[in-house]
């Protein structure tokens, strides 16, 4: 009877946003009230809401679907769109930098609020036996994995890093050819720059069921995570979500305010969608079609811009998953185990979080490797993490949010800064 009722109320959600569509409701309102309807959905149906995860999967399923053509056509195009080298160098050193800098205060701001709440304190150790921590890779096989030696295998294997070399490269050839006066390379121009509008007009579409998706993950995530598996690390969860909201409102609030000069309430709220689809897909990759889309249709970046620091954001950008989260991590595991930190240790926490956020980029279960590779310079127990691999899904929510907003906010940083960005239009 609860199956029943669960495909009743599915087909009763399509029918809902297609009726938020036809009345042009905002795409913002309709993710948040199918969200609310989907938590209370789980709760109600539990078992049952196994009808709802298939929703979700498909919605995630037709994200996963635009990401490699996506990263790989704007890419080309917009580096082909700048053509002048030198923007293109100022770009990427003024995109790298933000990066590095928000990682820095992500990191700080997790040890602050981890010391302030001690979120370590009564956990009893009840480890797993033979757990062990995730391989941290060595950095040759980390540049190694970055090279695009088989670019097909590359995109057929979803990694992202090696297509992203693989583009610059190729957007490159195609901006020198193009300034040397190559007319042969005018046409293979004008087709990446079609086929990145064709992309484009399939996520403007995709994008339109993110209400349903959003609602069908939602149902399953509260219906997995019972109260028997939240209460011993509620002050955990508590600790994680707090140091993101406070890195959103005073890190990116203060960028966005002072150094970009507009209102961040104003810019929150236009970047909503993706935050909402970051937070319930758990995936900045899966995001990116709807990073991309708010950041040039709703904070009116050029293209050009969206389509070079988006990605990039994507591959590197780790504020909460290599700032926040393996700074809340190592000062919980030391509280958990009774070990003492010293001004050193919150030193090597910060630097190398920072590091990791991009030394790890693109590697499988990136949180939990920059959890290890920070807890293992601090000298700290890796055995540790067994302690919160059961609501690892439900931290992941409020990290991929926080990344995807970082990335937004770097894109309209560098586009404001390189006047790319539509004034009149926001």
């Amino acid at each position: 009877m609860e199956l029943i009722m669960g495909i009743v109320l599915s087909i009763a959600i399509v029918l809902i946003v297609l009726w938020f569509n036809r009345y042009k409701v905002r795409l913002g309102l309709q993710i948040l009230i199918t969200m609310l309807v989907g938590i209370i959905s789980g709760i109600v149906f539990k078992e049952a809401a196994i009808v709802f995860e298939t929703v979700g999967i498909a919605f995630i399923s037709l994200l996963k679907m635009l990401v490699i053509p996506l990263v790989f056509t704007t890419l080309i195009s917009s580096i082909v769109t700048i053509k002048d080298t030198l923007q293109l160098k100022r770009i990427g050193v003024k995109t790298i930098g933000l990066f590095l800098l928000t990682a820095v205060l992500a990191s700080s701001i997790g040890i602050v609020v981890a010391k302030l709440i001690n979120p370590g304190k009564g956990i009893i150790l009840n480890l797993e036996k033979n757990f062990e921590g995730r391989e941290v890779p060595t950095f040759n096989e980390v540049f190694l994995n970055f090279m695009p030696s088989n670019p097909i295998e590359n995109m057929a294997n979803g990694e992202i890093i090696p297509i992203v070399l693989f583009s610059v490269l190729i957007g490159v050839a195609l901006l020198t050819a193009q300034q040397r006066n190559i007319k042969e390379v005018a046409i293979v121009i004008t087709f990446f720059n079609g086929l990145s509008k064709t992309f484009f007009q399939l996520t403007n579409i995709i994008i339109r069921l993110s209400p349903i998706g959003v609602f069908g993950l939602m149902a399953n995530t509260s219906s997995s995570y019972g109260l028997d598996t939240l209460i011993p690390l509620i002050l955990l969860v508590v600790t994680v979500y707090i140091a993101c909201l406070i890195h959103v409102i005073f890190t990116y609030g203060s960028l966005i305010g002072f150094v970009g000069r507009v209102n961040p309430l104003g810019f929150f709220y236009r970047s909503f969608p993706a935050m909402a689809v970051a937070f319930t897909t758990r995936s900045s990759y899966g995001t990116l079609p709807v990073t991309i889309n708010v950041i040039t249709k709703k904070l009116k970046i050029s293209k050009k811009i969206a389509n070079f620091v988006a990605p990039l954001g994507a591959t590197i950008n780790m504020d909460a998953c290599g700032g926040i989260y393996p700074a809340i991590v190592a000062v919980f595991v030391s509280s958990v185990y009774g070990i003492e930190l010293t001004v050193i240790h919150y030193i090597l926490i910060v630097l190398t979080a920072t590091i990791a956020s991009v030394g790890t980029a693109g590697v499988p279960g990136t949180a939990s490797i920059m959890a290890t590779v920070v807890l293992s310079s601090a000298g700290l127990p890796i055995e540790g993490l067994a302690l919160i691999l059961a609501i690892d899904a439900i931290l992941d929510m409020a990290r991929t949010s926080v990344n995807v907003t970082g990335d937004m906010v770097v894109s309209f940083l560098v586009g404001k800064s390189e006047k790319e960005w539509k004034a009149e239009e926001y």
